[in-house]
């Protein structure tokens, strides 16, 4: 079935989870995904679990097949010259190339973008690290843990009395991945329009500094005023209700309490008493207010009931 990407053939040298993530992206779109994995090893997303009727194999790794979904796969020792000499005539067909090394592996080969693009002057070459190509930190190793740490996400992430938190598994790896993807297309289209190729650097810490998910807000505003933006609260932990539990947000907004208030059946005389003192505004207010109407309520209704009732009318 002809596909988005159909006619765009792409080699894959990338493994655990960013790069892969971009190429799958690339491969569920149609395009011919070639990974070239290292003989006798290939890529260590295959040791890592969840395995197949909990049996570590390399063909069974969950993860690793998530990833690689659509992609066809050779092995190749890119340290031989009989190795290289195959990689460049795969690459002179191919329109995009995607790696994960560490950015002093590729030139270290050989095959940097300055020699690759002698061989395809189209080719579109994504470099996927974790501080980039240049710069001091462009040797360091890093994580999900490092990229949230240093990029602001975990700072603004928890409760403002508690230790800060990192965002779940490793959100920013897959979230590199999308970005890497992205950036790839509009090179390769670039390149389609101009008649020549690009390298394209993609990095874990440029992800979660660029992410709109409050870091880059808190930044900005540092920048502009000096502010130290106080970490936002994480949200209501989850409630018990009659079959389980749900969460519950209510901006502190007066038409949002009018709505609970309906909900929750409150009289006109209740809404009166606690609608003025802008319970939702106001931490301890909002806890008794909790106490008294809301979970006594969520015990009463189902996981169900909850998410599909809706207020007969705004006081």
């Amino acid at each position: 079935m002809e596909q988005a990407l159909s006619d765009i053939k792409v080699l894959d040298l990338t493994w655990y989870i960013a790069g892969p993530y971009c190429t799958k992206l690339l491969a569920d779109y149609g395009a011919e995904v070639i990974k070239v994995e290292k003989p006798g090893e290939g890529d260590p997303a295959r040791r890592l679990g969840p395995f197949l009727n909990d049996e570590p194999h390399p063909e069974k790794s969950g993860l690793f097949l998530h990833l690689n979904t659509n992609k066809r796969g050779i092995t190749l020792n890119l340290k031989s010259e009989t190795g290289k000499k195959i990689f460049k005539e795969l690459v002179k067909d191919a329109d995009i190339l995607v790696e994960s090394f560490s950015p002093r592996v590729m030139p270290s080969l050989g095959l940097d973008y300055g020699t690759l693009e002698k061989v395809n002057p189209r080719l579109v070459m994504t470099s996927v690290s974790n501080f980039g190509q240049t710069g001091p930190y462009r040797d360091f190793r890093g994580s999900d843990l490092i990229y949230q740490g240093l990029g602001g996400a975990m700072y603004g992430t928890g409760t403002s009395d508690r230790e800060p938190l990192k965002k779940g598994a490793t959100v920013t790896q897959y979230q590199t991945g999308v970005l890497a993807a992205v950036a790839t297309m509009i090179a390769f289209y670039g390149a389609e329009l101009r008649g020549y190729g690009d390298h394209v650097d993609v990095s874990g810490i440029r992800t979660d500094l660029t992410s709109i998910d409050r870091s880059a807000s808190m930044l900005t505003a540092y920048q502009y005023t000096g502010i130290v933006h106080p970490r936002m609260e994480s949200g209501r932990p989850l409630t018990r209700c009659k079959d389980g539990y749900i969460g519950i947000i209510v901006t502190p907004e007066p038409r949002a309490f009018q709505r609970l208030a309906t909900i929750l059946g409150l009289t006109p005389e209740e809404v009166e008493e606690w609608g003025k003192s802008e319970v939702l505004a106001d931490p301890q207010k909002r806890a008794e207010f909790e106490k008294k109407f809301l979970e006594p309520w969520l015990l009463e209704h189902t996981k169900r009931e909850i998410v599909e009732v809706q207020p007969k009318e705004i006081i």
